[in-house]
């Protein structure tokens, strides 16, 4: 079973992935504003405080928003567990990531 810790990390890869993604196409930026509003019309009321964020942060704009998404942070790691950032990969990217990462961090 994988810790916390493993987990965050992962979830801090992929974000990293995403942000890349997203600087080389912003439109993708506007993707990841969609879906919290659906989020944010939909879901009970747990994660809204982390949505809210979300929100407050991509109201500061993209790059603002990216460096928090991409932080090494307990606060970030919260915030990654509810992240608007989920569909920007492809399932192809994502699952390739995955693999890479499994690879890398297997245990003999």
């Amino acid at each position: 079973m994988r810790t916390h810790q493993e987990i965050d990390a992962r979830s801090l890869m992929l974000h990293c992935f995403v942000a890349d993604k997203i600087r080389r196409d912003p439109a993708q930026f506007a993707v990841a504003r969609a879906t919290l509003a659906r989020w944010r019309a939909s879901v009970g009321a747990a994660p809204q405080p982390y949505l809210e964020r979300w929100d407050d942060l991509m109201n500061q704009g993209m790059e603002a928003c990216l460096a928090v998404a991409v932080e090494n942070s307990q606060r970030a790691d919260a915030l990654r567990q509810n992240s608007p950032f989920s569909g920007i990969l492809t399932n192809r990217e994502r699952f390739t990531l995955l693999k890479n990462w499994k690879q890398s961090h297997e245990t003999p």
